[in-house]
């Protein structure tokens, strides 16, 4: 018996090798952590091909390409693997699991049907972001079913023809482009939250906003439609700041924005989200209501008008919330490749489906509304709020700092260059049509707009989701430390031993980093941990040619396949 193990590997030659050997060579696109699992997996049984230049598929549009795509089954179906992208991954289908599908590059041919099925999932996978901030506005401003209503359908429209822009990659001359030409799609800023908040607070303190003093003498915020017409006006004329910066070499921008820096807004962006909206939501409602005052028309949430309103923080509230959350889980771990790139609606659909069985939920906004709706049925004055412009100037740039960041997220999972030329003409051309799209945006009533990462593919996705899941409770904990204070409400006359273990529960759900703690335990504990060897292969044979390596069956331990050797 001999031991070929430590011989030097022949590599990519014209005939496959009978005997193992590791790959040492890797495509130049592949970023180095693929590279790094690729050298660290097991040795395939056979030597695999090289890898075919991603562009070489690439024809040409014509009349007789475009007839025989959409009349023949090859131009509909293909050769594609659709049980891949839509079976559920049950426990007892795990080790039945079909092999991972070939990668397209940009420009090669994909066909129709998987064409609509990846059009849809990116469209899923961005909605729940698309629907999220027009809703939080108006709550914020007290605007009436309608206007809200139109808002999410003016968001809906503008972010569809922007994201055209921003796909384009339209020449400008020279070295200066319009768009990415990559798969990156633009929504309603969350940025933007934030900072509007604080400017409607003051339009609300200074009068420019009406408050309205109830009979018993507390006030109440009143509906505020002109504050969004500032936020518009505003946003338009801060747009140019962002248009501006896309001329900035790329390279100078990555130095002055480093992920260090970027990283730290998109943080504290997401933190202060949870903090003014997305933890108080969770409790019934970020109107007055959170407060508890004892009297006026907040006094339940989301006001005593609706079909069942309760307390803030009551414990109904937080079980509607805790099913959305348990729904998004179970579709990370038991869901389709296509239904976890929706898990966000999933959840919103189930916690939905619950709410209007328990009769939380009044229909009559739904039957009552337009089937269909366009862009300015419901206008806003737009007019600049001069002591909004300079934190709209900050807000630009750190929609410039996400940009970058997401552009480079689109190109890293697109598999083109990360760097040189070619990478930096693409971040000048989405940083441009960023804040092309603010202008137009505010001209199509919608607050500014930015790249959206949720469409792209991600390698690490399992640790990003037990971060941002942790990272949710524990920085809700911190900034609203009372979350769940009135949880145990409806438990009346409790005796001293299960009171003191109410108050225990109380104490670790209030204390930030053990709420963070027992999350990101839970779900490291229970979500499918990625197989960095396959997706290593996966990575390094984007043509989907077989070279030997059966994708659909579990790796061999390395003892087996040393003992396949001898």
């Amino acid at each position: 018996m001999s031991d070929d193990r430590n011989s030097p590997p022949d590599v990519l030659k014209d005939e496959p090798s009978q005997q193992s050997s590791f790959v040492t060579t890797a495509p130049p696109y592949l970023p180095p952590q693929i590279v790094t699992m690729m050298n660290e997996s097991t040795p395939t049984t056979e030597q695999p091909a090289p890898i075919l230049d991603p562009t070489s598929n690439k024809r040409p549009f014509n009349i007789a390409n475009a007839i025989k795509k959409v009349t023949t089954k090859d131009g509909w179906l293909g050769d594609y693997d659709f049980g891949w992208l839509c079976m559920p991954s049950l426990p007892f289908m795990r080790n039945k699991r079909a092999r991972a599908p070939p990668f397209y590059a940009i420009d090669q041919q994909l066909p129709l049907m998987l064409a609509i099925i990846c059009g849809l999932q990116h469209s899923l996978a961005m909605l729940a972001g698309l629907i999220t901030p027009p809703i939080i506005f108006a709550s914020a401003l007290n605007l009436d079913g309608p206007t809200s209503s139109y808002m999410i359908s003016a968001s809906l429209i503008s972010c569809g023809i922007l994201s055209l822009v921003q796909m384009s990659r339209l020449h400008l001359g020279g070295r200066f482009y319009l768009g990415t030409g990559l798969i990156t799609v633009v929504g309603t800023s969350f940025a933007t939250l934030s900072t509007a908040f604080s400017i409607f607070a003051a339009m609300y303190k200074n009068g420019t906003c009406p408050t309205i003093t109830n009979a018993d003498g507390t006030t109440t915020q009143g509906p505020c439609p002109d504050a969004f017409g500032y936020l518009l006006g505003t946003s338009m004329v801060c747009s140019f700041l962002e248009m501006g910066l896309s001329f900035v070499p790329p390279t100078r921008l990555r130095k002055i924005f480093p992920p260090l820096v970027t990283g730290t807004v998109i943080l504290m962006i997401g933190a202060s989200l949870i903090g003014s909206s997305g933890v108080l939501n969770w409790g019934g409602g970020s109107n007055d209501c959170s407060s508890r005052p004892t009297t006026g028309i907040f006094e339940l949430c989301p006001t005593i008008f609706a079909p069942r309103p309760l307390p803030w923080g009551s414990a109904q509230f937080l079980g509607l919330g805790f099913l959305s959350f348990v729904a998004i889980i179970l579709t990370e771990i038991f869901g389709s490749p296509f239904l976890k790139n929706a898990s966000i609606i999933v959840g919103l659909v189930v916690g939905c489906i619950v709410a209007g069985a328990a009769g939380y939920i009044d229909g009559s906004s739904i039957t009552t509304a337009p089937k269909i709706t366009f862009l300015w049925v419901h206008t806003f004055k737009i007019r600049v709020y001069p002591q909004a412009i300079l934190p709209m100037l900050a807000v630009y740039i750190s929609l410039a700092m996400e940009a970058i960041g997401d552009i480079a997220a689109s190109a890293d999972a697109s598999r083109v260059a990360v760097d040189g030329p070619e990478f930096d003409s693409r971040i000048q051309g989405g940083v441009l049509a960023d804040g092309v799209g603010g202008f137009l945006s505010a001209l199509f009533t919608n607050p500014p707009l930015s790249i959206f990462a949720q469409n792209n593919g991600v390698w690490t996705r399992r640790d990003r989701f037990i971060l941002a899941a942790a990272l949710s409770f524990g920085v809700g904990d911190l900034l609203v430390p009372t979350w769940y204070a009135h949880l145990f409400d409806g438990v009346h006359n409790p005796s001293a031993g299960l009171q003191g273990l109410l108050d225990s529960i109380t104490i670790i759900l209030e204390t930030p980093f053990l709420a963070a703690g027992i999350v990101a335990v839970l779900l490291n504990g229970i979500l499918p941990k990625e197989d960095p060897r396959a997706r290593a292969i996966e990575m390094a044979d984007p043509e989907g040619q077989d070279n030997g390596v059966d994708h659909g069956q579990e790796h061999e331990s390395a003892d087996e396949k040393d003992k396949g050797r001898m």
